[in-house]
């Protein structure tokens, strides 16, 4: 009897053992291909980022945070008309009042009436709110209320701006971005006590992660969200003076009090800024003003 693992196979089969050979032959090498090309993206992947300093992952970040938001922003951007706009009845600034005096107490009709700048009918209340700032935290005020501690300083500027600047001018920075937007906060929660909801603060700050740090500050300080942040919000962010000067030029249009506060790192404040009742610029001491030029 014959040994059948000794019969030659039939040629097609051989045929077809040799194709299915090569296919698997060029399988393993488009394997092991495909294996070297990933090992090499996972060092390339593994190694382009290191080394990074901690200022440049802060500007991401900030950056980050400043996109979500200008997204937000121009998602609401619709809502911004108004059908019924009440008038706001205030209190004439102190620049106001010079000028009247120096014409003899002639108001030029063209000229509209200038929203708040003298606080002195306000100034048991807004002192009673200063000392109450002082105190122990309120981690858990409704929004728009300070949650947090204000430092002596703080307070002390705030009642130079207040009562003897007629809310408009600029004061010292506390050398810190998150220290100034808890004195910027303190600010918002008194003029929200005086005006409600009629008034709305805009931030210049010139650069995306500045903008990022102000947006944290405040959501903490005042309890805030995302929502709180938009064109037809409470809390507008400017990275440009002259967008900020036309949004508030449409505030007042509507009979609405803008609040304007000038990041500590812009070198100068624009003049048409100063025409507005109620704005509120850190000036950068020198040191502050060389370390952001650093990290530029």
């Amino acid at each position: 009897m014959s040994d059948e693992s000794t019969t030659p196979h039939p040629p097609w089969l051989e045929l077809a053992l040799s194709e299915l050979r090569q296919q698997r032959d060029a399988l393993q090498a488009e394997i092991s291909e495909l294996t070297g090309r990933r090992d090499q993206l996972q060092q390339e992947l593994g190694g382009s980022f290191a080394g990074q300093s901690d200022a440049i992952a802060r500007r991401v970040k900030g950056f980050q945070d400043y996109l979500v938001g200008a997204l937000q922003d121009l998602a609401v951007a619709a809502e911004q008309m108004e059908l019924v706009v009440q008038p706001l009845v205030v209190q004439p600034s102190p620049l106001d009042l010079t000028a009247s005096q120096a014409t003899g107490g002639m108001a030029e009709p063209s000229a509209p009436v200038a929203a708040a700048g003298l606080f002195s009918n306000d100034e048991a209340l807004i002192r009673e709110r200063l000392a109450a700032f002082q105190g122990q935290p309120d981690f858990y005020a409704d929004p728009w209320k300070l949650r947090r501690s204000l430092e002596p300083g703080g307070a002390a500027l705030l009642d130079d701006w207040f009562l003897s600047q007629g809310g408009r001018g600029a004061q010292p920075s506390s050398g810190s971005r998150n220290r100034n937007a808890l004195t910027a906060a303190a600010a918002i929660a008194i003029l929200g006590e005086l005006y409600g909801d009629r008034f709305q603060t805009l931030v210049l700050a010139g650069m995306p992660e500045r903008l990022g740090e102000w947006r944290r500050g405040l959501q903490d300080c005042l309890g805030l969200s995302r929502e709180d942040f938009g064109p037809s919000s409470g809390i507008v962010l400017f990275e440009r003076a002259d967008a900020l000067i036309e949004r508030a030029d449409r505030l007042e249009e509507r009979g609405e009090l803008p609040f304007i506060v000038v990041d500590a790192a812009e070198p100068a404040v624009e003049i048409p800024i100063l025409q507005f009742p109620l704005w509120l610029a850190f000036a950068g001491t020198p040191t502050e003003l060389a370390l952001e030029d650093d990290l530029l």
